[in-house]
């Protein structure tokens, strides 16, 4: 390889939520540098959220991002019961996590059949793929109308629901608007198997890494909303000592913070992180999915996560049906809140994966200080690992192809540039 230069730029990438572009530097065959450039101003939600009563966060956080707000409310309403050792009871926590399986339903269908499915079949985007295979698009629409009918009824709106809070919600479903969901979920799990089968045929670039994948664990439960914090290399904790392995750091060439363990390095999470991680978990549908797909044990292939993304659509669909066949509705739409100063910390799994709140608040319930770190931040270091890898590996390639090569390697992540825009230090 010596002598060979290469530069691979591309100034905003297409296909993804936000702002940000790449830039890959090879020289005598050597990487030299690899950077995923978040262009996109920080959104200083942090700083917002200060001087704010905890009344407030559910709303301001849903406006994070219109594609996973039901994550950000939900993780946020989880740090602060924590706070105020809130405890709600079945009913409420069912809710919530139909609730949440409508966004995994809404935000993986978008993901796979318009953002990240085009570049395995060779499409600029997902119009153009739409003339050629309407029905595989027309399935992936009808799926993400299921998930955006499940936030719409539960939320109150499909995008910036607003019927969350402390404590549980402003109002409950009607059962019998639940129970008329039950029909649409049955097909929604049918679409979403053959989204399995059409997503486990694409051709997958030949890749594969071992990765220092993060996910939730749940107590025998694939993890969605709660769980402890596990790794493949054998890390466990809660949410509470989150900051005390993962540490964030500033880089010059990007407006989010990046991501690392203390004393370690890159990690990832999402799919691939959840799957490998807790694959015993999934229930029986989601289960037989993934032996369908015959994907490997461990997979390592970044690329594959498509696949992995529909086997959890599967799990979505199946869990909010055997959530709404039991549940019975609270006798309040929730409890009543005592503020009390503390600090509350909470994790879940958004679907592009693990996201952390924290607050401090005072007597009063003001919000002191925030910090929310998104799945996309702790996965950028993970990104640019892979695109020096990929390059490396195929620097003989021709430029453009290695350009496309780049690009389908950031959207396997799924990235949110703008949950990831972070308060910065600057001083």
């Amino acid at each position: 390889m010596k002598g060979k230069d290469k530069a691979i730029h591309v100034e905003c990438l297409a296909r993804i939520e936000g702002e940000a572009g790449l830039r890959v530097t090879v020289r005598d065959g050597r990487i030299v540098s690899s950077q995923v450039r978040v262009l996109e101003p920080p959104r200083l939600f942090e700083a917002f959220l200060k001087g704010r009563s905890f009344v407030e966060v559910p709303d301001i956080t849903a406006r994070i991002c219109g594609i996973c707000p039901v994550a950000h409310q939900l993780t946020a309403v989880q740090a602060i019961e924590n706070a105020f050792s809130i405890e709600v009871d079945n009913s409420i926590r069912a809710l919530r996590d139909i609730l949440y399986c409508g966004e995994w339903i809404a935000s993986h269908s978008l993901h796979v059949f318009l953002l990240h499915g085009p570049d395995f079949l060779g499409y600029a985007d997902g119009l153009r793929m739409a003339k050629d295979h309407p029905e595989t698009v027309r399935l992936g629409l009808k799926l993400k109308k299921i998930g955006n009918e499940l936030v719409t009824l539960i939320g109150g709106r499909e995008v910036h629901p607003v019927n969350v809070r402390i404590g549980g919600f402003y109002r409950l479903p009607e059962l019998h608007d639940l129970r008329q969901m039950e029909d649409k979920l049955k097909g929604a799990l049918e679409d979403a198997v053959e989204a399995v089968r059409w997503a486990s045929k694409l051709p997958f670039p030949d890749y594969d890494r071992d990765y220092e994948f993060v996910a939730l664990r749940g107590d025998g439960a694939y993890p969605m909303y709660r769980g402890e914090i596990v790794s493949s290399s054998g890390l466990r904790l809660v949410a509470d000592h989150y900051e005390e392995v993962f540490v964030e750091a500033q880089s010059p060439h990007s407006h989010a913070l990046h991501s690392k363990i203390r004393g370690s390095g890159s990690f990832a999470v999402g799919p691939l992180a959840r799957f490998n991680l807790n694959r015993a978990s999934l229930p029986p549908l989601a289960r037989e999915a993934s032996e369908m797909a015959g994907l490997a044990t461990p997979c390592q292939n970044i690329f594959q996560s498509i696949v992995v993304r529909c086997i959890e659509i599967v799990l979505a669909c199946e869990r909010a049906l055997e959530l709404i066949e039991t549940y019975e509705p609270p006798k309040s739409p929730g409890v009543m809140i005592t503020p009390m100063a503390g600090k509350g910390y909470g994790c879940s799994e958004a679907p592009r994966g693990l996201l952390y709140h924290q607050y401090a608040l005072d007597e009063n319930g003001i919000v002191r200080e925030a910090n929310i770190i998104p799945p996309t931040a702790q996965n950028l270091s993970s990104m640019e690992q892979d695109l020096a890898n990929l390059v490396t590996r195929n620097v003989n390639t021709d430029d453009s192809e290695l350009t496309r090569l780049c690009e389908q390697t950031i959207r396997s992540y799924d990235p949110c540039i703008s949950c990831a825009a972070h308060v910065l230090d600057i001083s």
